[in-house]
C-alpha cells in the first residue's frame, strides 16, 4: 500500500525567486557596508575606532605625510613679484613684449584690446637667502628666513586663463562643475584618525587690497562622492559652523534622545532601500553632536601662550584673518584632521599692484612661515605637506598703462609659482625655471594635475589607482589626461 504523504502548508516557505531576491539584496548590503564603513565588518562598533577611510587604513604606498594644509591665495598672485626674479628683468622694464615670447597666447578679455604690451619689473628688490641664494622679495622677509625648509616650483602651468575655471580646475582636476575636490578625495580614501572633527575643513580670510573674487562651497564639494566628505566651512565670526549649538530648551541629553530616534528611522530606511546618503546622514548627525563639544575646544585659543601669537603677527588675535586660521590649522594638524584648507582673497590685482601686493604679501608671509616654524618646533612638519600658491599667475606686461610707479598684471597660467614644505620635500630646494620674461617655461614643466599627484603620493596614495565608480566610469582626481608624480621634489 502506498503510504499517504503529509500535506505540507507552503504559507510558509520561500520560493525560489524570493529567495534569491533577498540573498541578492543580503550580499549588496554588505558589500554597501563595507565600502561606507569598513570597520563594519571586522567587527568594530561605528565610532569607536577612526574612520579608516576606503583604503581600510592601508594605502597603496608608506605615506610620507599624514596631512595636508593647503594655503591658497585666491586670486593669482605674482610670481614674478615674489619668487621668479632675474637680474634680466630690469633690463627689459618698459619694452614691449615680443612677438616671440608671447607665441600667440590667447589673452583674458581685460587686456586682449590692448595695443602695447610694456614689461614690467619688480617694483621692489630682491635678495638672495638660504643655502642656494634662493632670490626673494623684500616684501616677504619672514619667509626669506625660512627658504631653507621649502621646495620652491616655478614651473607650474595650467590652461585655465579666468579665476572660476582656474580655481576649479586646481581644486578639483578639471575646469567643469560638479567634481570632487582634492580634500573631499583624501577624506574619502583616507578617513580620518579623530572622529569628533570633519576630515575637511575649509577656511576663509580676506585680503587688504581690497579684490575679492567669489569662492564657492562647489570648491571644496564632495561632488559625485557621498556628501559627507565634502569640505567643512568654519566661520570668522559667529558660530564656527552654522546650526552647532543646540537651541534655547534643548539640552545634551534630549539631543542625544532626538538623534537616536531619528537614528532609528533613517537606519530602517537605510536597510530598505541601501542609500548611501542615508548612512551619510545617519553619520553626519552624529559628527554635529560631537563637534558641539569638539569645535569650541579647538576654536577657544585662550591656552595658547603669548609667544605663538606673538610668532604669527599682530592680526593672530583677531578671529578672520589669515594668521588667525593659521593657528587654528595647526590646531586642526595636532587633531590629526587631513586636510586643511586656507582660502586668502584679494589677489587679482589688475591695477595698483606694487601698493596693493604689499598689503596682501603682510597678510600672509609672517603667518605662514611661523605655521612652518610652529609646525616644525612641535615635531610635526616631517609628517605635515604645507602648500602655498593660487590658481595662476600674472603676466610681466602691464595692464593698463605703465606709469614709473604703478601699474598692474592680467592673469597668466602658462607658468606661476608655489612652495611645498615638510611631508616629504626636499628642504632648500628649487625645481622648474621659466625664460628672462617669467612668460614660458624652459626647463621642467609642473602641470597642476602632476601637483595632485604628487600630493596624493605623499599621502600614500597612487593617483592612477585611487578611483571611484560614477556614470559607468572609474573616475579619478587627476582625470585621464597624462601626469606625473614630480620625484625630482621628493626627499
Amino acid at each position: 500500500m502506498t503510504p499517504t504523504l503529509p500535506i505540507l502548508d507552503t504559507s510558509s516557505i520561500l520560493r525560489r525567486r524570493d529567495l534569491l531576491r533577498l540573498g541578492a539584496h543580503g550580499f549588496g548590503a554588505l558589500g554597501l557596508a563595507s565600502l561606507i564603513e569598513p570597520r563594519l565588518l571586522v567587527g568594530a562598533p561605528a565610532g569607536e575606532k577612526p574612520d579608516l577611510g576606503v583604503f581600510g587604513g592601508s594605502p597603496h604606498t608608506k605615506p610620507r605625510a599624514k596631512r595636508v594644509i593647503w594655503l591658497f591665495m585666491a586670486g593669482g598672485p605674482s610670481h614674478i613679484d615674489t619668487f621668479d626674479y632675474k637680474p634680466a628683468l630690469r633690463r627689459i622694464h618698459g619694452m614691449e613684449l615680443p612677438d616671440s615670447i608671447r607665441q600667440g597666447q590667447r589673452l583674458t578679455g581685460m587686456t586682449s584690446g590692448q595695443s602695447s604690451f610694456p614689461c614690467v619689473a619688480p617694483m621692489f628688490e630682491f635678495e638672495r637667502h638660504g643655502p642656494n641664494g634662493t632670490w626673494v622679495a623684500e616684501t616677504l622677509p619672514h619667509t626669506a628666513r625660512i627658504v631653507d625648509r621649502l621646495t620652491i616650483v616655478k614651473s607650474l602651468f595650467t590652461e585655465a586663463i579666468n579665476h572660476d575655471p582656474a580655481i576649479t580646475y586646481i581644486n578639483t582636476g578639471t575646469q567643469q562643475l560638479g567634481r570632487p575636490s582634492l580634500g573631499a578625495w583624501v577624506s574619502y580614501g583616507l578617513g580620518t584618525p579623530n572622529r569628533d572633527l570633519p576630515a575637511y575643513v575649509v577656511m576663509i580670510s580676506r585680503g587688504r587690497s581690497g579684490q575679492f573674487q567669489a569662492l564657492y562651497s562647489r570648491l571644496w564639494g564632495s561632488g559625485f562622492l557621498p556628501s559627507r566628505h565634502q569640505g567643512v566651512k568654519f566661520r570668522s565670526a559667529g558660530e564656527p559652523v552654522l546650526y552647532l549649538a543646540d537651541p534655547p530648551g534643548i539640552d545634551r541629553s534630549t539631543r542625544r534622545a532626538m538623534l537616536d530616534s531619528v537614528a532609528r528611522v533613517n537606519e530602517a530606511k537605510l536597510a530598505e532601500t541601501g542609500d548611501s546618503e542615508i548612512e551619510t546622514r545617519i553619520s553626519q548627525y552624529e559628527m554635529a553632536y560631537r563637534m558641539q563639544v569638539s569645535v569650541p575646544d579647538l576654536t577657544d585659543l585662550s591656552d595658547e601662550p603669548d609667544e605663538i601669537f606673538d610668532l604669527y603677527g599682530p592680526d593672530a588675535r583677531k578671529p578672520g584673518t589669515f594668521a588667525y586660521n593659521c593657528i587654528l590649522a595647526r590646531r586642526l594638524a595636532e587633531r590629526q584632521v587631513p586636510f586643511i584648507q586656507l582660502f586668502h582673497r584679494g589677489w587679482d590685482q589688475h591695477g595698483d599692484l606694487p601698493n596693493r601686493i604689499r598689503l596682501q604679501l603682510n597678510d600672509v608671509d609672517q603667518p605662514s612661515a611661523a605655521l612652518i616654524r610652529d609646525l616644525e618646533q612641535r615635531g610635526m612638519l616631517d609628517d605635515t605637506l604645507v602648500v602655498f600658491g593660487g590658481e595662476f599667475g600674472r603676466t610681466i606686461y602691464s595692464q593698463g598703462q605703465l606709469t614709473q610707479d604703478n601699474h598692474g598684471r592680467d592673469h597668466h597660467g602658462r607658468c606661476f609659482t608655489m612652495w611645498l614644505a615638510g611631508g616629504g620635500v626636499k628642504r632648500g630646494f628649487e625645481y622648474g625655471e621659466t625664460d628672462d620674461f617669467c612668460y614660458n617655461i624652459v626647463r621642467d614643466p609642473v602641470h597642476i594635475r602632476d601637483l595632485s599627484a604628487t600630493i596624493l603620493h605623499l599621502l600614500g596614495i597612487d593617483h592612477e589607482r585611487f578611483t571611484f565608480r560614477f556614470q559607468g566610469l572609474d573616475q579619478r582626481m587627476t582625470g585621464v589626461e597624462p601626469c606625473r608624480v614630480v620625484e625630482e621634489i621628493i626627499a
